[in-house]
């Protein structure tokens, strides 16, 4: 996809879809604090690296580009959300990027290409939401993407979404819940450095930026909201070691449940 084709691109699908987000967003009272906006370029390719701790996350991430500029993020996900019926369509009307994690190259060269185009690609350097709601291990994609294509790398915090709706965990209506987004200059990665070497250097960025959000953001009110502060302030949620079974059993889980649905009927 060429750059004159990214701007001739209408948006039948994705501008209505942020402005029924803004609606729900007021329906639920959701008190947003946007800090660094600034920091997510106006023009040209970015790669927005974000921690992953709600459902809200994806439209979270797009705030600030929305904010500064009117601009979209196309987002990697997961092939299973192009396959459902009701989000399907509407992930491929915005122009989003499915990932299959058994042939992972396409989607990454389809998110190069829109990268060079002039694209910001939203990426999530965990893959999959942290139960543990601080940073696990990073997948090296974000990292290589930039490299490659010579943009920025910009790091992205949020919290707060995942008191109402995250893994593992029925949605809790409730309003009024602070969000905290929180944009970082982009990073100043070195000559010839590795997507190893920059991951790194991303995950330290986005862990010393998460613990300032989470330490700043209010305390559970109440033993019963524990569940959502990290262990390594006091809370309930699992430590990283803790979650790890958890999560894996979750995957399992969701792949016998597809293999179920698969297997033809006797």
């Amino acid at each position: 996809m060429t750059s004159s084709q990214t701007k001739r691109r209408r948006e039948w699908v994705y501008r209505p879809v942020i402005r029924v987000a803004l609606a729900l967003f007021r329906l639920l009272g959701f008190r947003f604090t946007l800090n660094g906006i600034e920091n997510v370029p106006t023009a040209g390719g970015a790669v927005l690296a974000c921690n992953h701790v709600s459902y809200f996350d994806f439209m979270f991430v797009g705030l600030p580009a929305h904010y500064n500029g009117r601009r979209l993020v196309r987002f990697m996900a997961k092939k299973s959300v192009f396959d459902n019926p009701v989000a399907g369509p509407l992930m491929r009307g915005m122009h989003h990027i499915p990932v299959d994690r058994s042939a992972g190259l396409g989607a990454y060269e389809s998110a190069l290409d829109a990268l060079r185009s002039g694209e910001l690609i939203g990426v999530f350097p965990e893959s999959t939401i942290s139960r543990a709601f601080v940073p696990r291990t990073f997948k090296t994609g974000a990292a290589r993407m930039a490299i490659e294509a010579d943009a920025p790398l910009v790091p992205v915090i949020v919290w707060g979404g995942h008191r109402v709706w995250t893994s593992g965990r029925k949605p809790i209506l409730r309003r009024r819940v602070p969000i905290v987004i929180e944009v970082a200059p982009p990073l100043e990665l070195p000559e010839g450095i590795t997507a190893i070497e920059a991951t790194a250097l991303l995950h330290e960025a986005m862990t010393q930026m998460c613990q300032k959000v989470q330490r700043s953001y209010p305390a559970p009110d109440s033993d019963a909201e524990q569940w959502w502060q990290p262990s390594y302030l006091g809370g309930a949620a699992p430590t990283l070691e803790e979650a790890k079974p958890i999560e894996a059993a979750a995957i399992a889980a969701r792949a016998a449940r597809k293999q179920k649905k698969r297997k033809p009927a006797a």
